[in-house]
């Protein structure tokens, strides 16, 4: 700390001891005409105390050493050491205070020294415990994305068309999950801006379904979605996304509006679409594996999914209870 630039060496303690003890003395003797009786120790207090705070415990014990005798000699009853009882009665006085003071100040000074130790034991021990996390994160990551990879090739290598896109879209999935645990790995707080990761997986989304005729509105505030909620909110996003991108607009331009709110209690997110709206099949309970997915990821948040039809196009709206995110 800083105060303790006084104690290493340790010569500079003393030195700084005897020197306020040598201020406090002069200022004593040069005031002495001016002091009423009975005031010895006044301006010998103040350096115990300095040199305790900045010396430590040994250079105060010099200070009030020095500082005693000198009032014994020259203000505590006739000049010289007087042994008078008045003159023992007021050199305890004298030492008892000091005592206390140094006493005090050196153990509150342990204290915060102590305390102080503790404060960086804490800091390196989160700082490593979020390096782990980090690196826990990225190996995540990296195995979701072998997985994806792998899923791929069997896509690729697949004779049946129906398994062939059943793979494509699971590789497609599992490719997401792995962006969405790199973004959080990547994050230095433990919590994901909705706006900038959605707006980037929308337009991977829209180049690859080559619909360069959608436009998508992203709407968000400073909504930041925590760790357990972001991989199956973006998740539930881009199925409506790419289900909207499949049945609203078959054959037509459209437009997209992607909307998160929070209310403190409940968060809400809404995608709407001026598509074509909904057939009765899809108005009815869910049957495709999209649907499912998301349904089954509504049921992890607590929260609740639903799509209804609108003037235009149709309205997904997904609610569940608000987290408290981390800062």
């Amino acid at each position: 700390m800083r105060h303790q630039a006084l104690r290493y060496p340790i010569w500079r303690g003393y030195a700084f001891a005897i020197t306020a003890w040598a201020v406090a003395f002069g200022l004593r003797y040069g005031l002495a005409p001016w002091f009423p009786p009975g005031f010895p120790y006044l301006t010998f207090f103040p350096a115990v105390v300095l040199v305790a705070f900045y010396a430590g415990l040994r250079p105060a014990v010099l200070t009030a050493t020095l500082s005693g005798l000198s009032a014994w000699w020259f203000w505590i009853g006739p000049p010289g050491f007087d042994l008078g009882v008045a003159t023992f009665v007021a050199i305890g006085f004298y030492a008892f205070v000091v005592a206390v003071d140094i006493f005090f100040i050196v153990g509150m000074d342990k204290a915060s020294a102590r305390l102080a130790r503790q404060v960086e034991r804490n800091a390196a021990l989160a700082e490593s415990r979020d390096i782990l996390l980090r690196e826990v994160q990225h190996r995540v990551s990296n195995n979701i994305q072998v997985v994806s990879a792998l899923l791929g090739l069997e896509a690729r290598a697949a004779a049946d068309p129906g398994a062939r896109k059943a793979l494509a879209d699971a590789s497609s999935r599992t490719g997401l999950v792995a962006r969405i645990q790199r973004s959080l790995a990547d994050a230095d707080q433990k919590n994901t801006a909705f706006q900038d990761l959605a707006r980037s997986i929308v337009d991977d989304a829209l180049t690859a379904a080559a619909r360069d005729d959608v436009i998508v509105s992203i709407s968000s505030g400073d909504v930041v979605l925590s760790a357990e909620e972001a991989t199956p909110v973006v998740l539930i996003m881009l199925e409506c996304v790419n289900n909207a991108l499949e049945h609203a607009f078959p054959d037509r331009p459209g437009r997209i509006a992607i909307d998160l709110c929070d209310d403190g209690a409940v968060r809400t997110l809404t995608v709407a679409d001026d598509g074509v709206g909904l057939s009765e099949e899809a108005s009815g309970e869910p049957t495709s594996l999209g649907l499912r997915i998301i349904t089954a990821l509504a049921r992890q948040l607590g929260g609740e999914w639903s799509l209804r039809a609108a003037s235009p196009g149709a309205i997904a709206r997904l609610s569940w209870p608000s987290a408290p995110v981390t800062p």
